[in-house]
This record gives C-alpha cells, structure tokens and sequence, in this order.
C-alpha cells in the first residue's frame, strides 16, 4: 500500500510540473505571437507611408531628358542658354517640337515656370506644358492666340492669349482661360488620389482654374513635357511667324 500511495504522489507530482511547463510554453508563444503581430502592424504602417520626394529639374543641361519631337525631319527647334530652355516653331510649317523625362511620376505636384511672349495674330500655335502616358490619358496647358471666333466668345482683349486646360481622355474636358502675353507663369498640375482615382487641379501663379475627377488613377504614370507645338486647333492659319517660349524650371513635390 505505501508503494501504491508512494507512486500517486510521484504521478501527481509529474502531472503538476506538466501543467506548468505547458502553461510557461503557452505563454511563451502568446509573448511571440504578439510580438509578431506587432511587428506585422508596424510593417503595414510603413507600406501605406508615402515618402517625400522633391524633384527640380534646372535648365543648365538636359540630363533627365530625351527629344519628344514630332514632324521635325531632324531638325532641332530647342536650346539651353544661361539656364533657359528657349524651344520654337518656325513659320510655315507643322513643326512639333518637345522634350519629355526620362522618368514618369504619379501623384504629386507638377510645376513648369514659363515664359509667354506675344504669338502670331490667329498663328495655329501652342505653347504646351503638360502630362502624357498616351493619347487619351494626358493632362494639359495649352497657350496660344486662339481661333477669332473664341476670342470673341471670351471678350478677348489685344493684348490676351487663350489658356486651355485639358483632359484628353477618361473624361475629355476642356477649359478656356484669358492670359496676358510677355509675362512668366507659374503653371502646376497637382494630381491628388480621391476614391482611389486621381482627382487633378490646374492652377496659375497659385490661383486655381479648375479642378477634375478622372477615371484612372496611379496605374498611369505619366512623363513630363515642354513643348512649343503648330496645332491646327488654336488658331485661324498656319503660322506666318517663328513663335517661341522659355522655360526656367520644371518641379515635381510629392
């Protein structure tokens, strides 16, 4: 009997130490566990953090861009000189050229400082400072004389020309602004994310113009251009004048 009560205790005494280190183990993992969700958590944080990015591009050089001209034969129409780029049509003809980055972007902000000088009276001739992934996902400014009948429509002045603000596509949407030529504008095309679709805002020297909900979003990633184009929907006729504009700067913030 002393055996069989001896031998109790020993299987009582075993289960005991079982049940705690069962205990200390079930503890353990709860501590690892936790520490990896925390760490799960943390990690979430970080993916949905959007980073600052400051990108100024000065026209000292054309490091970070590539010819994007159209109709040219190989002819150049653009130059740097003292930290400006000067680009130009020639009259008389369809001349297209541009520059676009090298690299694309998506939300943020989007800045060209430019000159505007006076164009060709009904010259079809346009000054473009704009957003293009393709044909109908492209965000622009466009600066020209404007056809005779617009300007009428807008109670242009002489001294006016038309500034468009477009979407080429998802949806089309085009907006006409007055401006005075021989002047610098700032022109910024902020594109923010609103329900999962970029929302873009076109602005002027800080004043906003106007603002438009698209039917894309950061999927499209867009290059950024400068260009002095002859467009047939701004004016009245072929150009009968060389047109031109200079830009100091191109800026993307985020």
């Amino acid at each position: 009997m002393k055996n069989i009560e001896r031998f109790k205790k020993i299987i009582t005494t075993f289960k005991i130490k079982n049940l705690i280190k069962s205990i200390g183990l079930s503890i353990l993992v709860l501590q690892m566990l936790g520490c990896s969700s925390k760490n799960n958590i943390t990690g979430m944080e970080e993916q949905i953090e959007y980073p600052t990015f400051n990108m100024r591009l000065d026209f000292d050089d054309l490091n970070g861009w590539v010819n994007a001209s159209q109709n040219m034969k190989g002819v150049v129409n653009y130059a740097i000189s003292d930290g400006l780029l000067n680009i130009f049509t020639r009259a008389n003809t369809w001349d297209r050229p541009k520059i676009k980055t090298l690299e694309t972007y998506t939300t943020g902000k989007y800045t060209w400082r430019v000159f505007v000088p006076e164009m060709g009276v009904g010259d079809k001739a346009s000054i473009g400072a704009f957003l293009y992934f393709n044909d109908s996902h492209e965000l622009d400014f466009e600066i020209g004389y404007g056809k005779a009948l617009v300007r009428q429509n807008l109670n242009a002045e002489v001294d006016d020309l038309l500034l468009y603000t477009n979407s080429q596509g998802h949806p089309f949407k085009s907006e006409i602004f007055k401006v005075k030529r021989n002047q610098w504008y700032t022109l910024e095309i902020d594109l923010l994310i609103v329900n999962n679709k970029y929302q873009a805002v076109w602005y002027i020297n800080n004043t906003e113009l106007y603002r438009l909900n698209l039917e894309y979003g950061k999927s499209i990633a867009f290059h950024i251009l400068c260009s002095v184009e002859n467009l047939t929907f701004i004016g009245d006729h072929i150009p009968t004048q060389n047109n031109y504009a200079i830009f100091d700067y191109v800026e993307f913030k985020r």
